[in-house]
């Protein structure tokens, strides 16, 4: 995982912050149209490539398409004394 997909990774988990828990699990990308985000949609669809994230296509007629962390994912990106509100990884 590279830096950039950490701080990707993280950010769709809600850290950091004060409870150093995460409290959420997805991150929303234009993949589409003017303002598309091609390095954004290209390093998450690598972290589904790897078996770190999962991914969802836009709705027809839409431009957001969702990513989410598997649980494997989302323990490689926490830091010291984080960690996973399991609500988040009902499958896992």
């Amino acid at each position: 995982m590279t830096p950039d997909q950490r701080e990707l990774a993280r950010h769709a988990l809600g850290l950091p912050n004060d409870r150093r828990r995460s409290y959420r699990n997805r991150f929303f990308v234009n993949s589409r149209g003017v303002r598309a985000q091609p390095g954004t949609y290209g390093a998450w669809m690598d972290l589904v490539a790897s078996g770190d994230a999962m991914h969802e296509p836009a709705a027809p007629g839409k431009s957001l398409d969702l990513f989410w962390l598997t649980r494997t994912g989302a323990e490689k990106v926490l830091g010291k004394g984080e960690r996973l509100d399991l609500e988040d990884f009902p499958n896992d």
